[in-house]
């Protein structure tokens, strides 16, 4: 690679807090990162990329197995030689007067069954750092690789930061993973979705385990009892939020804490007690700033406090940063994310509002600073998943919970997830996108073939988790949310890990178990009058017009789609139909 891309340097990363010191002070004085007010902000900085890289470019993210149907209909596919040949091309002299720096990295703890190593080459200071934020970094990876480990060989250059040169090119079955021509983390932080979810995915239906997008969360109730909920939400659903959740003052009484093992990527094994265990493979948090302040996520607003590197954010002339839905008052001018000027109010040529920050703006943050971050980290083992939450955002479909009646019909409820879109995304505002197990833009192979793993692992399975569906999203005739959200989502928890527990009996209804609302504990909150009894409304209309959604999506799949799913599909119609034949 130092032929190909030609450094002028090559500097192994030791992980060491010297050698960190040292890299910010080079990225400051090349402007690669700002000091931000560091009485304020310990350890903080502030990153800008080029105004054209500020998000996952999917269309220019590619599966490169040798034969196209393995990538499958909802992935990107190019040859691995067309691919290689093509990338070759823009890493060719990439890296003239720049150094390259190689991060050895373990994905989980360093040792673990569960773990996975990277070797990442790179010409960004903004990407070792925030590499050494979330994953494990340095000498001990390496020790523990020795000189034949198996590794997955992860090469990224900023080049020129073209977008019409810009390739993340996935590679299974060599085990690479090479991007160019962008500097935004989710495309060149390579241990995260592109090692965690495209390439482990691959890997762990080869080995039999689960590579998920999901938070894993730990639910201590008063006798020092912890049960864990691993949950897959697409963006926008508020899995962050939930992952680090604060109890309700309803609830208090009860003496919950909540732990947080991750709030994006789980790595789920069976165990030889025939249960489903997890990890997070990451050290760190990469976050939407917009929307993030201590109301909606209190202990993710402390966590950002120190060692926090912000990208595309507004500067306020204290030296601190903000965005849209901070704390605190609007700053009355700053630096915006593009680097201009910033009063608020100022509209740009069409008339629109220009915003301080981009609307996915980031902070890479460790998860050691978490107030609610769970001692169980570092364990090799992970921690037993009782309850494994598919979470979407449906106005008026989907009740605010139900369950699954078991595993083979949990994997049908995951594979046919779909959310209405927000301003935020691409795509007509309300417009319906189907997104499995939140896994659609991040499944490294056929997902047909991912929906028959997932069927298969039920099997492996003596203790399988529940699996269940949430919908924190119901709106009233005003376009109103029904449900508060938020910490208040833990009532509905607390009724999951019941079912699990059995304390509890429910409603049989088609589409799954839902509670008797007597069960929900409502302690301290006050909805309007029959606002329960709407949460929990099954409209026939919609799911008739559901199912064509349904249908249209596993059509895609043509033959390969598991039997199994189709079997599911025609027992929830033949369940619609006697139910509205007796209700």
């Amino acid at each position: 690679m130092v032929k190909l891309c030609a450094p002028d340097a090559v500097v192994l990363i030791d992980g060491s807090e010297e050698q960190k010191h040292r890299l910010q002070q080079e990225a400051i004085a090349t402007g690669e990162l700002i000091e931000l007010n560091q009485q304020r902000l310990p350890g903080c900085f502030l990153h800008r990329t080029a105004q054209d890289d500020v998000a996952r470019t999917e269309h220019l993210t590619f599966i490169c197995s040798k034969r196209k149907k393995d990538a499958g209909p909802t992935n990107n596919w190019m040859s691995p030689a067309l691919a290689y040949r093509n990338a070759k091309r823009y890493f060719k002299d990439s890296m003239q007067g720049r150094t390259m720096y190689v991060i050895p990295f373990s994905m989980g703890p360093v040792g673990s069954a569960f773990s996975k190593i990277g070797v990442e080459l790179t010409d960004s200071i903004y990407v070792v750092l925030n590499m050494m934020i979330m994953t494990r970094v340095g000498e001990e990876v390496l020790k523990h690789l020795g000189v034949d480990g198996e590794f997955t060989k992860c090469l990224h250059s900023k080049a020129e930061l073209d977008i019409r040169k810009r390739l993340i090119l996935h590679f299974p079955q060599d085990n690479a993973i090479w991007s160019v021509n962008s500097g935004y983390g989710g495309n060149v932080l390579l241990g995260k979705k592109c090692l965690s979810l495209r390439i482990a995915s691959f890997v762990a239906h080869k080995e039999h385990w689960l590579a998920e997008h999901m938070l894993i969360m730990g639910i201590e109730e008063p006798n020092g009892r912890i049960q864990y909920i691993a949950g897959a939400f697409p963006s926008a659903c508020g899995k962050t939020n939930l992952a680090m959740l604060v109890p309700p003052e309803g609830l208090k009484r009860k003496g919950y804490r909540i732990w947080t093992v991750g709030d994006d990527i789980a790595w789920m094994r069976v165990d030889s007690d025939g249960s489903l265990w997890a990890i997070n493979p990451e050290t760190g948090f990469f976050g939407v700033a917009p929307g993030t302040n201590s109301k909606s996520n209190l202990n993710m607003a402390e966590t950002i406090k120190k060692d926090t590197i912000y990208t595309n954010v507004l500067l306020k002339p204290d030296g601190t940063v903000w965005w849209e839905g901070a704390d605190g008052p609007m700053p009355e001018e700053g630096i915006d994310w593009r680097g201009n000027s910033w009063r608020p109010g100022r509209k740009d040529d069409h008339g629109a509002i220009i915003k301080g920050a981009h609307p996915n703006s980031r902070f890479t943050t460790p998860i050691s600073n978490c107030p609610s971050a769970s001692f169980r980290l570092e364990q090799h083992h992970g921690v037993p998943i009782s309850a494994i939450i598919f979470g979407t955002r449906r106005c008026h479909l989907a009740p605010l919970v139900y369950e699954s009646f078991n595993w083979q019909h949990g994997v049908f409820v995951g594979a046919t997830m779909a959310s209405e879109l927000t301003a935020a995304q691409v795509g007509k505002l309300g417009q319906v996108r189907r997104d499995p197990m939140a896994m659609l833009p991040f499944c490294g192979y056929n997902m047909a073939d991912y929906f028959r793993h997932w069927l298969m692992m039920g099997k492996k399975m003596s203790n399988p988790p529940k699996i269940f569906h949430v919908n924190w999203f119901k709106t009233d005739a005003h376009g109103r949310f029904i449900w508060p959200g938020f910490g208040e989502n833990l009532r509905v928890l607390e009724w999951v890990l019941d079912r699990c527990n059995n304390k509890v009996s429910a409603q049989q209804v088609p589409i799954g178990y839902i509670p008797h609302l007597s069960d929900l504990d409502m302690t301290g909150i006050r909805l309007e009058e029959g606002a329960m009894k709407k949460l929990f409304e099954i409209h026939k209309e919609a799911w008739l017009e559901e199912f064509k959604g349904i249908r249209l999506f596993f059509h895609m799949f043509k033959k390969n789609l598991p039997e199994e799913l189709w079997q599911e599909f025609e027992l929830l119609k033949q369940r619609f139909h006697a139910y509205t034949n007796t209700h």
